[in-house]
């Protein structure tokens, strides 16, 4: 053998060996075929094939993939929503050869399932339904898009709703209404606030005429006391009735007077009388005084009377 054809061996040999090896990487799986005929799926590793005989066909990879799909729909309620489903699917590891053969093309299958799904459920709900049973309708689409493509050798792993997304002018009359909403509970809030202000207001401007009145009673209860203890006083000094009530009566006049003109801001007007209704008030002013001098004469005796009946007994 010459030294020329040494390293054309050694090239085909090299070559050789490099078509009959290869390497399936982790969570995928290598299809074989022979002359255009399927032979078998190899898992990760390394393998040997017949070169120029056999051939890797296709790779599939066996981890989760999603799909996001757009669907634009009509509720019940004439609104149209665009809704964003999301899948999550797989090859099933035993089922490759299914997943390889019988579709071309799984994602365009997976999203034409969806949109039929999609649109057989929603038109049937209200828009608020839509958004309230999202989760209903993310099972739906994933009980049968599953048993479907379980038959094409996929597994529907999840299946979300992941966005829900209504017609403009729709969303601004969601919020004008949700924003009219807020506003009338605000409004009964701070209705309920003032009413309860006024009734607590009534019930504290009731307790302080109560308090008041009692107050009141109380001080003409005193008043009535005071003026009954002045008659019998007056009555033992050989004073009757009448003279004495002119006298307590004389006696409140001037006190009002006093307390009149103890005020700085008060303006105190006398009305002109007749002569003789001035000198008869001024007789009734000087008896006033004449039986107020008495009483005070009267009551100091009876202040003595009753010092010494207290020493008295205390020498006892």
């Amino acid at each position: 053998m010459s030294l020329f054809t040494t390293p054309i061996l050694l090239f085909f040999s090299l070559l050789l060996l490099l078509s009959a090896v290869f390497i399936v990487k982790q969570q995928s799986a290598a299809i074989i075929e022979r002359f255009g005929k399927f032979v078998a799926v190899r898992g990760p590793g390394i393998h040997i094939k017949i070169p120029f005989v056999d051939r890797i066909s296709g790779r599939l990879s066996l981890k989760i993939l999603q799909l996001d799909v757009v669907v634009e729909t009509k509720t019940s309620d004439d609104v149209f929503v665009k809704l964003k489903v999301s899948v999550q699917y797989k090859v099933v590891e035993k089922k490759v050869f299914d997943a390889f053969y019988k579709l071309d093309y799984p994602q365009d299958q997976i999203t034409s399932y969806v949109f039929d799904l999609i649109r057989s459920q929603v038109p049937k709900m209200k828009l608020d339904d839509v958004f309230s049973k999202q989760d209903n309708i993310a099972d739906a689409v994933k009980e049968k898009l599953g048993e479907v493509m379980q038959e094409y050798g996929y597994n529907i792993v999840k299946a979300l709703i992941t966005d829900i997304e209504p017609d403009a002018e729709v969303k601004i009359a969601m919020n004008r209404i949700n924003a009219a909403d807020r506003e009338k509970t605000a409004a009964q809030y701070e209705g309920d606030a003032a009413r309860i202000l006024i009734v607590e207001k009534a019930k504290a401007e009731a307790e302080s005429k109560r308090l008041q009145g009692m107050g009141i009673a109380d001080q003409r209860r005193e008043i009535a006391r005071g003026l009954e203890d002045s008659v019998k006083v007056l009555n033992n000094v050989d004073i009757n009735s009448q003279e004495a009530s002119a006298l307590i009566v004389v006696t409140q006049h001037y006190d009002t007077l006093q307390s009149v003109g103890a005020e700085s801001n008060s303006n105190l007007i006398l009305l002109p009388n007749s002569p003789q209704a001035g000198s008869e008030m001024l007789n009734n002013m000087v008896a006033s005084f004449s039986a107020s001098n008495q009483i005070g004469e009267e009551m100091k005796k009876a202040a003595e009377k009753e010092k010494q009946a207290k020493k008295g007994d205390t020498k006892k």
